[in-house]
């Protein structure tokens, strides 16, 4: 018995798709018009635009493009400064920014007041990033946590050792701010990428310069003289920038490294700033 043979129900196109039903207005072979071709009064009055493509859209403008030679390239500028956190004006009065969040562990201590330190909190929020304080005083950061973010939450307080594992990642960086006085216990949440740990210090304490000599970076505010003698000499400071430390207003500060690099800058807290925290000062 010979084999039935089967016939396509639809016919393809050379290039294998598949034509539409005679239904939906388009036909082969019958002398009709197919619906995608324009009448012949539509050619005429038609606009005198790009002609569509079935199924890609209009074709875009057709125009010589932008060529620079080789030579003008080095006129091309775009200025760029640095990332981070604007934490004042250097004595030249240019912004001057501290790159708090790393992909690199990043240590911080700031021998200052709180109000300094919810300072550089509330501008480290604004970057996009979170903040988690580790205080023996919750109450005098709930009111900067409660405002800070819109209504959302960047900023939690958390008491001595109750401070849970933040999560820091490229798009969530976190900033962990212990403010627990002259003797902090040690800490539970070490640096780690996109994580620094900034350390709040009211005065230098018997733990202090230890404190100091491991630290990528310290922030000092106003010092007695001799607190600016033991920082000059750990800091490896030249003798006459520790000898304005003790003469530094409430809103002046030295950031330094240990390899002696340092940089005074002054704060000028913004209006919304004041309201929330007061004006600068130097002790809470």
């Amino acid at each position: 018995m010979a084999s039935p043979t089967y016939q396509p129900r639809v016919n393809t196109s050379s290039d294998g798709w598949r034509n539409p039903p005679l239904s939906a207005g388009v036909s082969g072979g019958d002398g009709r018009r197919l619906s995608h071709q324009p009448r012949p009064e539509e050619e005429q009055n038609g606009p005198s635009g790009p002609k569509p493509r079935p199924g890609y859209g209009l074709r875009g403008p057709r125009r010589s493009p932008h060529v620079l030679t080789a030579e003008s390239l080095a006129a091309l500028t775009l200025p760029v400064g640095d990332d981070g956190v604007i934490i004042g004006i250097d004595p030249q009065n240019q912004p001057a920014v501290l790159s708090l969040l790393r992909p690199t562990p990043l240590e911080v201590v700031l021998v200052g007041s709180m109000w300094m330190a919810q300072v550089l909190a509330l501008r480290t929020v604004a970057t996009g990033a979170r903040v988690a304080v580790e205080t023996a005083r919750p109450p005098a950061w709930g009111q900067m946590a409660q405002s800070a973010g819109g209504g959302q939450q960047c900023v939690s307080v958390h008491d001595v050792r109750q401070i849970a594992p933040q999560g820091p990642s490229v798009s969530s960086p976190v900033l962990v701010v212990r403010d627990m006085g002259a003797r902090p216990p040690r800490n539970q949440l070490a640096p780690s990428p996109w994580q620094s740990v900034l350390t709040v210090l009211p005065f230098l304490g018997p733990r202090s310069p230890q404190m100091l000599s491991r630290a990528d970076l310290v922030g000092l505010q106003r010092l007695s003289p001799e607190e600016a003698e033991v920082v000059t000499r750990i800091m490896r400071l030249p003798e006459q920038v520790g000898a304005v430390l003790p003469t530094l207003s409430d809103n002046a500060m030295l950031w330094c490294r240990r390899d002696g690099g340092h940089q005074f800058v002054m704060t000028q807290p913004t209006e919304a700033e004041t309201n929330l925290l007061g004006g600068p000062r130097r002790m809470d």
